[in-house]
């Protein structure tokens, strides 16, 4: 009878000690779940505090980098625009252009500036000029490379001779050329001069399409 007395009180102690075992290994757990639980939750909040700070400063990144493109964009500059002279050819330095012009006498020789041209009749044909000194002061020898308008077909040539100091005097069959000082364009006053000096007279056929 005391034997099975001790029997259950042994048998009821160990019930009571494996459920004490049992409750705290559960107390333990729980609270080893809840720990675990706050350390998910917390790391959730930083990576969440961490997006957050990346979009806010995205914004910004995107501006300085559009200021930084815009910097660095090369600058455009005025190109260089086609004069309006393109395709015109004027005649080389020391050309002396002449022309078939009407006058008070009629179609007449001159310059391409109007003024109109004479042949003195103490020259010689193809020799020198021989209005120098004072007479030339009056009287201008024509000079340079001589050069027919672009509209004009003279009947007679063109040539050169050597005047005085060296200088090219033109000639027109041969005869140096000269101008009267002091005259105005187109006008023909020195015409008969002392009987020697003399315009070239010339038709209005002399020009093209005329």
């Amino acid at each position: 009878m005391r034997k099975s007395g001790w029997t259950v009180a042994t048998g009821l102690g160990s019930l009571v000690l494996l459920l004490t075992a049992c409750g705290g290994s559960s107390s333990s757990t729980s609270t080893t779940g809840a720990a675990s639980d706050s350390a998910t939750q917390g790391t959730a909040v930083s990576s969440a505090s961490t997006g957050s700070s990346s979009t806010s400063s995205s914004p910004a990144s995107t501006a300085n980098a559009g200021a930084t493109q815009s910097s660095s964009a090369p600058k455009q500059t005025a190109e260089a625009q086609p004069s309006s002279n393109a395709g015109v050819t004027f005649p080389p330095v020391g050309t002396t252009v002449l022309i078939v012009q009407h006058s008070n006498l009629g179609w007449v020789m001159a310059k391409a500036d109007g003024y109109v041209v004479y042949t003195y009749a103490k020259d010689s044909k193809n020799g020198a000029p021989t209005c120098t000194g004072s007479c030339a002061s009056v009287w201008a020898p024509v000079t340079g490379m001589p050069k027919a308008g672009p509209a004009d077909n003279f009947p007679g040539s063109f040539g050169v001779v050597t005047g005085t100091g060296g200088q090219k005097v033109i000639t027109y069959n041969g005869y140096p050329l000269y101008t009267f000082v002091g005259a105005k364009p187109l006008s023909t006053k020195g015409n008969g001069l002392d009987g020697v000096w003399h315009v070239i007279m010339l038709s209005e056929s002399d020009i093209s399409g005329a």
